[in-house]
């Protein structure tokens, strides 16, 4: 019987290599959750549909198309009184011409989920290599299109293993404050926030997708659970916010994010 197979070599550098990831994505966890200093997020824009137009909304991209995350974090830190006042800093990192690897259509099935993980960071250390800094650096990789009013863009994730964002926005001026939500809906996720959301019907769940849940009565809400991404107007009917004034971060979502420290 073979013990040193090279199946079983494979077999424990996948181990070891899983083993390290877990490590670090612990450092990272213990990094970004303290809120003692501004947590780096730096945007990466990628061409995502491959048009002249898309480029050319890339070309033009400056600090104001996404200083409105800024001040949204700011103005949330007030609520829950942070030691630090501005919790992240957002800039714009180098434009990227490859494009990161797809999820799984099964997000459910574990294996390739994980295979999946190990190829993003993978890709995203070749195109955005690591260093020490990484460890409090959330990096998002932002696919723009030109999209159509028949068809939704594909849907944006949030790692919290490796700090990653990917992020599909419309290449339009217009979209520019909606495309600033996605971003910071995901930067949340990257920090331990979980989705308020039903994924059957997008509606936000209650008490928790709810900005105002002692609000009396309930309905109309002003204002969208960050978290859960739509402001409820009903029992059944929500409507997107236009622009991150409108949104909240809820006390469940400060308490995962470690905003709230009591129980």
């Amino acid at each position: 019987m073979k013990v040193f197979s090279f199946r079983n070599l494979r077999v424990v550098i996948l181990l070891l290599l899983l083993a390290s990831a877990a490590v670090y994505t612990k450092e990272q966890r213990l990094s970004t959750t303290s809120w003692y200093q501004p947590i780096d997020v730096v945007i990466y824009p990628i061409n995502g549909d491959n048009t002249p137009e898309t480029a050319r909304y890339i070309q033009k991209l400056n600090i104001k198309n996404i200083d409105d995350i800024e001040h949204f974090f700011i103005r949330s830190a007030k609520k829950y009184r942070l030691l630090v006042d501005k919790p992240i800093t957002v800039t714009f990192g180098s434009s990227i011409n490859t494009h990161p690897p797809r999820p799984p259509a099964d997000r459910n099935a574990m294996l390739a989920v994980m295979l999946w993980s190990m190829k993003l960071r993978y890709w995203a250390y070749k195109n955005t290599p690591d260093d020490i800094s990484n460890k409090n650096r959330i990096r998002l990789y932002v696919l723009y299109h030109q999209g159509s009013a028949h068809e939704a863009l594909d849907h944006s994730l949030g790692l919290q293993k490796g700090l990653i964002g990917i992020i599909h926005a419309y290449a339009k001026q217009t979209q520019n404050k909606q495309n600033s939500i996605v971003m910071a809906h995901e930067i949340l996720h990257t920090v331990g926030a979980s989705d308020k959301y039903s994924p059957q019907n997008n509606q936000p769940v209650y008490p928790h997708g709810y900005a105002k849940p002692e609000q009396s009565p309930i309905y109309p809400q002003r204002y969208a659970e960050i978290m859960a991404g739509r402001i409820p107007i009903s029992s059944s009917q929500a409507k997107m916010p236009k622009d991150l004034r409108f949104c909240l971060i809820g006390e469940q979502t400060a308490r995962e994010i470690n905003w709230i420290t009591t129980p």
